[in-house]
């Protein structure tokens, strides 16, 4: 491979990691909103964001043989999903985690990875009944075609994807659009509402909030239900990217997108959008360490495929967090949710 050809190769590369990397954000946000106000880590966060996911996949089988716009089935699966995704993390919030909220810390953290292996199960069985262990997305057909392929009409922006040597489907063209803004509408909520300031208030100081007439069981569940809601967007956008997924897809991801809020500073809003496209990117130049090993001639580095990329996200995060135990943006920089 020459010069002219590892450019756009590596460029291809980075923009793939990037589009990962949102996925990731989105998920990551859901655990770092529930740290930043109970300092509890929801294992079952990678079940609420898979519960989305199979709400997504049930959304398009159902409405396949419709002739409905594609774009109008995905708005119906996103929506479908952030409420049965939100519903279910505050009905766990409320079952499993509010009785232990005075209790020693690792008792409510077992109860959440208990609650993450039983709702593993719930969704095996739930689409068991049907027949159906592996879920494979029925996408409509223009999502999976070239983003502004030549000819289509799409002028500069097309020329210049080109030139550049991007090459991207529709469907990732979705995922950025709609990450983005889901981001700008949480970093809204978060800022600039009444209901923000009051889950601030709540992490912050959660007797002092109640003195000023803040309900911190509300705002708990506020918190609960948007982070549930993410989750439930991320896991129709997962969904779509990988094409096929079961019940027990959401633990690497899931672990991968907990890696991104630490990597980020755990607690950070900004932190966790940061840590999500810094582990996508670096996932996937790992993924391509073979290609660029042919290139400068180096035999260990073609050994080094694919199978490796989640090392490599690991080993930067622990690297990280030898010299910054607070993540990129830690607490001293940020402000919690």
């Amino acid at each position: 491979m020459d010069l002219a050809t590892l450019l756009p190769f590596l460029v291809n590369v980075i923009v793939g990691g990037l589009v990962l990397g949102f996925v990731y954000a989105i998920i990551a946000l859901g655990y770092t909103m529930v740290y930043g106000v109970l300092q509890l880590i929801n294992f079952a966060h990678s079940e609420v964001f898979v519960t989305g996911a199979v709400v997504g996949f049930e959304v398009f089988r159902i409405l396949a043989p419709n002739p409905m716009n594609g774009y109008l089935k995905l708005l119906i699966a996103l929506v479908a999903a952030m409420v049965i995704s939100g519903g279910l993390n505050v009905l766990i919030e409320r079952l499993a985690y509010r009785p232990l909220r005075n209790a020693p810390k690792l008792v409510p953290l077992i109860t959440a990875i208990g609650v993450s292996l039983i709702l593993q199960d719930v969704l095996r069985v739930i689409e068991g009944f049907q027949g159906r262990f592996d879920l494979t997305y029925t996408l409509p057909d223009e999502f999976g075609s070239k983003f502004c392929a030549a000819g289509t009409g799409c002028g500069g922006v097309g020329d210049f994807l080109r030139t550049i040597g991007v090459d991207l489907q529709v469907k990732d063209v979705i995922l950025i659009v709609v990450a983005l803004i889901s981001l700008t509408v949480l970093n809204y909520v978060v800022n600039r509402t009444r209901l923000g300031k009051a889950i601030r208030a709540v992490a912050q100081d959660r007797v002092t909030a109640g003195l000023m007439g803040i309900d911190s069981n509300l705002m708990i569940s506020a918190t609960f239900l948007i982070g549930g809601a993410l989750g439930g967007i991320s896991g129709v956008l997962y969904g779509m990217k990988v094409g096929t997924l079961n019940a027990y897809s959401g633990f690497e991801p899931g672990l991968v997108a907990f890696t991104a809020a630490v990597l980020g500073g755990i607690g950070s809003i900004p932190g966790a959008v940061l840590g999500g496209l810094l582990i996508g990117v670096i996932q996937k130049l790992v993924s391509v360490m073979s290609v660029l090993g042919e290139v400068v001639g180096s035999e260990n580095l073609k050994t080094i495929d694919d199978s490796y990329s989640k090392m490599g996200a690991f080993v930067v995060l622990v690297l990280i967090l030898i010299f910054k135990p607070t993540g990129l943006l830690g607490k001293s920089n940020t402000e919690k949710v």
